[in-house]
């Protein structure tokens, strides 16, 4: 590929740009349910397992196996378009969440919430990885998945407020339809890159099928390592985070504002710092010792653990907000390496696939299962414990990032005989 083609770093940062605001709404929309939890519950007279499904199955059921038919779709056409009609999808269903009246009503908004956003991240890890250089992937990749701590904020921040200030019902409706509203801007700005152009094997002749995309990675220990270490540190993640407004409001007595202030500065310092600092150290570590990729999410999740527990069960508010900051970072540290190293398993002309297989994994399992087993655990237990029941649940569930730490050890020990160069 000639220098010419290359796409200049301002039209890098530009693409990178819409594709993290994307990304942001994609969070926004998906976790906005955590801080509406409480009323939702109360309006729709819902049991805390219930509430987990929403925030969990509910959204990831579809959402998990779609993504890889529609990762397909992307590999064999246009990414950029395959996201545009996701967004719209995702943002649509997420604005007719306002209306639903009963459990199942919002089960089903919530699939269709699934269903879009399916076809949203796979794809975009693709075309990041086609638009930037190999060494500079990881931070690139970190700086896309900024739209997880910024989209949760958003959500917790924008959702608290409305629904304070109107009612949770306008919450779901404005956010949706200020999603689909970027949808053609964001195909305007957004276009397709050649594939493999910063790579030795550039070129867009070859569509592969699915099983010739799986059959490679399957055969690599490190994808099956990194899959499901991902999902272990998502279901303790995705549930802590679904949970945790629930938890301020019920055993730290904050109301539906002071929450929302308390979580969204939690994860807008936490969360961005972790992220950012997970891709520098990526890179920099990794242009070593591949291995990096996966031992600095190892380490980060073991230190997490005693931390998070010291903050869910200290009695103090401001105790508690400094000591969730630096674990809410070193829970996002694994996403730029972890997902570069992705990316690096397959040729290039099959990223959104093997992106799509990894996610499959991680949010079947993680998003899935997340939230309605902590809220499974919380009704479990409140006979025994009553009010401090949900506390006891999410302590519980630290044991996961634990096994996460197992699991990205060991497969810091194969990246860097599976690594494609």
């Amino acid at each position: 590929m000639t220098s010419q083609a290359l796409p200049s770093p301002g039209r890098r940062a530009g693409v990178l740009a819409m594709l993290l605001l994307v990304y942001t709404f994609n969070f926004l929309d998906r976790q906005i349910l955590s801080i509406l939890a409480v009323p939702i519950k109360a309006d729709l007279d819902l049991s805390d397992t219930q509430l987990g499904a929403l925030g969990g199955i509910a959204f990831a059921l579809l959402y998990s196996t779609l993504a890889i038919p529609l990762s397909l779709l992307a590999d064999r056409t246009s990414r950029s378009w395959v996201i545009t009609i996701s967004l719209a999808v995702w943002s649509g269903f997420t604005a007719l969440c306002g209306i639903a009246a009963n459990f199942w009503q919002m089960f089903l908004f919530r699939l269709g919430v699934g269903v879009g956003e399916a076809g949203g991240v796979a794809p975009s890890y693709a075309v990041i990885a086609d638009y930037f250089p190999q060494e500079q992937r990881a931070r690139a990749l970190s700086i896309y998945s900024l739209g997880i701590p910024l989209g949760s904020a958003a959500g917790v921040l924008f959702g608290g407020y409305i629904a304070s200030e109107i009612e949770w019902r306008t919450a779901f409706i404005a956010v949706g339809l200020a999603g689909v509203l970027i949808a053609v801007p964001f195909k305007l700005s957004v276009k397709e890159p050649l594939r493999g152009g910063f790579d030795d094997h550039a070129g867009d002749a070859q569509r592969p099928a699915f099983g010739t995309v799986f059959g490679i990675v399957s055969k690599k220990p490190s994808f099956w390592l990194l899959a499901f270490g991902a999902s272990f540190s998502s279901m303790c993640g995705y549930g802590l985070a679904f949970w945790l407004p629930s938890l301020m409001q019920r055993s730290f007595g904050l109301n539906l504002i002071q929450t929302s202030q308390f979580i969204g500065a939690v994860l807008l310092i936490g969360g961005s710092a972790g992220v950012l600092g997970g891709g520098w150290l990526g890179d920099r570590l990794g242009a070593r010792d591949k291995g990096a990729y996966a031992r600095v999410p190892a380490i980060a999740f073991a230190i997490a653990v005693p931390l998070f527990a010291a903050g869910m069960l200290t009695g103090s508010v401001p105790l508690a907000f400094a000591l969730f900051l630096v674990p809410q970072a070193l829970a996002y540290v694994w996403l730029g390496p972890v997902i570069s190293a992705v990316q690096h398993l397959v040729p290039a002309n099959m990223r959104a696939t093997a992106s799509a297989s990894f996610l499959f994994i991680n949010n079947l399992i993680g998003l899935g299962l997340g939230s309605l087993v902590l809220g499974a655990a919380s009704d479990a237990i409140t006979a025994q414990y009553g009010a401090e029941a949900l506390r006891y649940a999410m302590v519980g569930a630290l044991v996961f990032y634990l096994i996460a730490a197992l699991l990205m050890a060991l497969a810091a020990k194969h990246l860097e005989k599976d690594w494609v160069r």
